[in-house]
């Protein structure tokens, strides 16, 4: 196997010139950089991408730390970051820690070990524990975060209540005046948000907001699916039910069918997120859209600047992004009704 001092033979020039032309670290003239090149080819030499990372000090690699990439909402942000990364020639490390500041230990430890360029941090909410893991580094780090701001993480400002408020009112103006809701926990800021937002709109239209039909679990089919079953233990249903999440609204539209009925010709159902796969649901889903590929270009692009020292880049940063109401088929026009 070819070594870079046998390129340096090859090419007639010093190894510290091979090295300036493999790298682009310092101006090499043209016909030296031609023998150079034409020796690596001829040689078939392979640098190691070791070797190199230790003398220009960058790996080309990006970690990606995530509550789980098994959300199709976070998968299609993780989708757009590795995008990313392979347009800027970088490589992505992809680690889940659903939350647990153990595992979020762990996988900052290897990250650094592995020398990542820079990490990005993308849960949808944190404890002050995992906060403080965070900002204990100094590998260029950008930490996304929905709940409440420490003025030290970045922020996503994805503006929930205008997302809980269009989700409600598009039911309103389809003619639901009973309406329910399954949300996702409320402990977490993007739950509280978007049941501030329903709660704006059914105030706004004079609507009584019936207690017994709000049930919260976790975003996922599961939960929709059990609250879609308890609420069907209520004495009266609503018409229609805007869920926190698509995969919640997923759930929901399987518990409405194995009890014989039919969305939307039934109960109507609104969900949130505008995921990839909700305009194939049986039937296609009404949704409020966020833009996952544009949130996780953002993020990249604020950690590559971070990476190259940038100080403007260095504060926190908010990426805020509006909601979009997208119509499909699966909300009922009670207008219509005779």
């Amino acid at each position: 196997m070819a070594t870079i001092k046998d390129v340096a033979k090859h090419a007639g020039v010093s190894t510290t010139t091979v090295s300036h032309v493999i790298n682009k670290t310092r101006f090499v003239a043209e016909d030296t950089t031609k023998a150079v090149w034409d020796a690596v080819k001829a040689l078939n030499y392979s640098p190691s991408a070791v070797a190199r990372s230790l003398k220009v000090n960058t790996t080309k690699s990006i970690g990606m730390i995530i509550t789980t990439s098994e959300s199709p909402y976070f998968a299609e942000v993780v989708l757009a970051v590795e995008e990313q990364c392979y347009r800027q020639g970088y490589s992505l490390f992809l680690c889940n820690t659903q939350n647990e500041p153990e595992k979020i230990q762990n996988h900052l430890d290897m990250l650094i070990k592995k020398r990542v360029d820079g990490i990005l941090v993308m849960c949808s909410e944190y404890t002050e524990k995992s906060l403080a893991l965070f900002n204990g580094t100094n590998v260029p780090m950008v930490v996304m975060d929905w709940g409440v701001h420490d003025g030290k993480s970045d922020r996503i400002l994805d503006n929930s209540v205008e997302g809980g408020y269009l989700a409600t009112r598009h039911l309103i103006e389809k003619g639901h005046k009973a309406i329910g809701v399954i949300a996702g926990s409320l402990e977490k800021t993007i739950s509280k948000l978007r049941l501030e937002g329903f709660t704006k709109a059914m105030e706004e239209a004079n609507l009584p907001i019936n207690q017994g039909w709000i049930f919260d679990g976790d975003f996922e089919p599961e939960d929709g699916f059990e609250c879609m079953n308890n609420m069907f233990r209520q004495k009266e249903l609503p018409t229609a039910i805007f869920c926190f999440s698509d995969v919640q609204a997923l759930g929901a539209i399987s518990s409405i069918t194995e009890k014989g009925l039919s969305v939307p010709s039934d109960i109507s159902i609104i969900g949130y997120d505008n995921i990839h796969s909700s305009r194939f649901y049986a039937p296609p889903l009404t949704t409020i859209h966020q833009s996952k590929s544009r949130l996780g270009r953002a993020a990249l692009d604020l950690l590559l600047e971070r990476i190259q020292n940038s100080e403007k880049a260095s504060e926190p940063h908010t990426l805020e992004f509006h909601p979009e109401l997208v119509v499909r088929h699966s909300v009922k026009d009670l207008n219509q009704q005779g």
